[in-house]
C-alpha cells in the first residue's frame, strides 16, 4: 500500500497531525497498535486531570467544550479525543504494531506484523509513555508484598489502610501519593534526588500562564526568581526532606526534559503528615525497605512511579531519528518527524498542537 504520510500512533499527537494533514489535503494513514484512540489516556489512573488550563490545551481546530472544567479530568479528555477523531474522520488502522521503518527508493518502507506500507514521509507520534521503566532495585525480589508500576495503578481502593511505598516523585508519584492519602492509605514517597515543585495555580494564576508569560525572559533570571517566589507560595520544603536540584526549573526542562512536579495538594498532605518523605532506597527486605539514611520501614505494597520511555528506537534506526521533536532541519531533510516528545512548562498538549501544525505545513510544502 502506498500513501504520502504514515503516522505512527493515534494518541493526541497522531490525531492532531492527522487533522492538520487533512486540512492541507495530504493523504495519510494512522497506525495504532491498540484497538482505540488515545490508549495511554484510557489507562491512566482515574483521578488524573490536565495540569494545564483547557483554553491552552486543545488540539488544532477544535477547542474543549465550554462546559468542561478549567482543568479537564481524564475521562473528559478521552471523550474529547474520541470526538476529535470522529469530527475529522481520521479512522486509524487499529491493532497494527510497527516493527521497522527503513529507507527505500520511494521514501520509507514501514513494516508491520502482517503488512507493509510505502510513504514519502513518516511521523512518529507514539508518545513518551510507550513503555514503563522498571529499574533494578536492590533485593526487590526479597519483598513479599505487592509490587506494581504506576502504569498499572488505577485507584486507591485496593490500598486503603495499607502502608505503601511510592518510588519516585515526579508528577505521577506525587499525585498517586495524594490519591492514596485522601483515601485512607499510608503512603511514603522515596525521593532519590532533588525535585522542583510548583503549584498548579500561583497566587490564583494558572502556572501554565505564568510559564508562558515568563518564557521570553532570560533563563538565568527565571531560575533565580522562581525559587524565591515558590518558597513564599509553598513554604520551605527542605525540612520535610524535599530539596531542589542544582539545575534551575527551566534549565532542567531544556537540558534533560524533566518538568517540575505540579502540585495539586501533595505538598499540603506532606506538611500535615499524611504523606511521608524518605530518601533513596538502599535495599529491600522481606517486609519493607531500608533507606540510605539507615532507617527501616515496613510496607504492604510498592508502586514504581519510575517513568516511561518512548520506545520508538526499537523500530526507527538511529540514522533516521530526528534530533528533536517538531520541525527542524534534520527532520525536514529526512522526511521523518517526531511529534509530542517535548513537554515544556507551557504544556504538552499546547506544544503538540504547535508541532502538528508546523509538521503538516512542512510536509505539504515538500510534497
Amino acid at each position: 500500500m502506498d500513501t504520502t504520510v504514515v503516522i505512527v500512533g493515534a494518541g493526541p499527537a497522531g490525531l492532531a497531525v492527522g487533522a492538520c494533514l487533512k486540512r492541507a489535503g495530504v493523504n495519510f494513514v494512522i497506525l495504532e497498535k491498540a484497538r482505540e484512540v488515545a490508549p495511554a489516556w484510557r489507562r491512566h489512573y482515574r483521578r488524573l486531570h490536565l495540569h494545564t488550563v483547557k483554553s491552552f490545551s486543545s488540539l488544532p481546530f477544535q477547542p474543549f467544550p465550554r462546559d468542561y472544567p478549567r482543568y479537564v479530568p481524564r475521562e473528559l479528555v478521552v471523550r474529547y479525543l474520541d470526538d476529535y477523531a470522529q469530527k475529522f474522520d481520521l479512522r486509524p488502522r487499529f491493532g497494527v504494531t510497527v516493527r521497522s521503518i527503513r529507507r527505500d527508493d520511494s521514501g520509507f518502507l514501514v513494516e508491520a506484523e502482517s503488512d507493509s506500507l510505502t510513504a514519502r514521509h513518516v511521523v512518529i507520534a507514539s508518545g513518551n509513555n510507550a513503555e514503563p521503566i522498571v529499574p533494578k532495585l536492590a533485593a526487590i525480589e526479597d519483598f513479599r508484598g505487592e509490587v506494581l508500576h504506576s502504569a498499572d495503578y488505577t485507584q486507591a481502593a485496593p490500598f486503603v489502610g495499607r502502608s505503601v511505598l511510592i518510588v519516585g516523585m515526579g508528577n505521577t508519584g506525587a499525585e498517586i501519593a495524594l490519591d492514596l492519602a485522601e483515601s485512607g492509605a499510608k503512603p511514603t514517597i522515596s525521593v532519590r534526588k532533588g525535585v522542583h515543585i510548583v503549584p498548579r495555580q500561583l497566587f490564583g494564576v494558572p502556572i501554565q500562564m505564568v510559564g508562558i508569560a515568563s518564557r521570553p525572559m532570560p533563563q538565568a533570571l527565571n531560575d533565580w526568581m522562581f525559587p524565591i517566589i515558590l518558597d513564599f507560595a509553598l513554604g520551605k520544603l527542605d525540612k520535610y526532606g524535599i530539596v531542589r536540584p542544582r539545575q534551575g526549573i527551566l534549565q532542567q526542562i531544556d537540558e534533560v526534559g524533566r518538568i517540575p512536579v505540579i502540585d495539586v495538594g501533595t505538598v499540603d498532605a506532606i506538611t500535615k503528615g499524611a504523606i511521608k518523605i524518605a530518601p533513596d532506597i538502599a535495599r529491600f527486605a522481606e517486609h519493607g525497605a531500608e533507606f540510605t539514611d539507615g532507617r527501616r520501614e515496613n510496607f504492604d505494597a510498592v508502586i514504581l512511579a519510575t517513568g516511561y520511555r518512548p520506545g520508538y528506537e526499537k523500530f526507527v534506526p538511529a540514522e533516521l531519528q530526528p534530533e528533536r521533536s517538531g520541525v527542524n532541519a534534520r527532520a525536514s531533510q529526512l522526511g521523518l518527524y517526531l511529534v509530542g516528545f517535548y513537554n515544556p512548562v507551557t504544556g504538552l498538549l499546547r506544544e503538540i498542537g504547535r508541532e502538528a501544525i508546523a509538521v503538516a505545513a512542512d510536509i505539504a510544502r515538500r510534497g
